[in-house]
């Protein structure tokens, strides 16, 4: 499971960044409400752990626009214990859960726990184009030539793929989105998978733009370039 901490306070985030990895998470950290939004708008979370008291762009600013993109990940939000207007404003504006601080660790890691078990906070359990269909419970892709049980990265290039139909990912936005960052940018770890991916789907289905990244083109639809 893929977390985004935003949180601007540093010994915070190196204390929970590292409690987490060894939680089994991969944990990409913002520092502020702009650079939030960016790895939003470019990489998929599983949850997103949200401080309302960020630099830049406050935490309300942005999980309303988090929401307005009709994006359901889940988001706990962080907030002073005394300042229950927050509260009570982060969950109108579609937070999922909030922790006032100081707290500790056990009960941030069970909190987030529930909200990933539960069903209706997650995207819906199948992304379709047709004729093509990603099972997100089972990680099984249903092509016209049959069902495959994809591996872990295959299925998060193929998420990512299928949710943003025709959005152009580099190399490096594709390779983050489904790992952590420690990986050697010159290896060809990426082009592997896009030539399983490519066997899956078909060539022609996943293309490649020279000099800026890969795209899925649905079936039926030309090249909009």
């Amino acid at each position: 499971m893929k977390l985004l901490l935003i949180e601007d306070e540093r010994l915070l985030v190196d204390n929970l960044k590292s409690q987490l990895e060894n939680a089994d998470y991969l944990v990409d950290v913002a520092y502020d409400g702009d650079e939030a939004n960016f790895m939003l708008e470019e990489y998929q979370y599983d949850l997103i752990i949200l401080d309302l008291g960020l630099p830049k762009k406050p935490g309300l600013m942005v999980l309303e626009e988090l929401r307005g993109r009709n994006l359901s990940t889940p988001v706990l939000i962080l907030t002073a214990r005394n300042s229950w207007q927050e509260r009570v404003e982060g969950l109108k504006k579609g937070a999922d859960d909030y922790l006032g601080k100081p707290f500790h660790f056990e009960e941030l890691l069970a909190r987030i726990e529930v909200l990933l078990k539960r069903p209706q906070q997650r995207l819906d359990e199948i992304i379709e184009q047709p004729p093509y269909r990603l099972n997100l419970d089972t990680r099984e892709l249903e092509t016209p030539d049959g069902t495959i049980k994809l591996t872990k990265m295959e299925f998060g290039l193929a998420k990512l793929f299928l949710a943003n139909p025709q959005k152009v990912f580099s190399k490096e936005a594709l390779l983050q989105s489904v790992t952590d960052h420690s990986y050697d940018r010159e290896s060809n770890v990426t082009e592997v998978y896009i030539r399983k991916l490519r066997q899956y789907f078909g060539k022609e289905r996943i293309e490649t733009l020279r000099g800026q990244g890969y795209r899925f083109v649905p079936v039926n639809e030309g090249n909009p370039s």
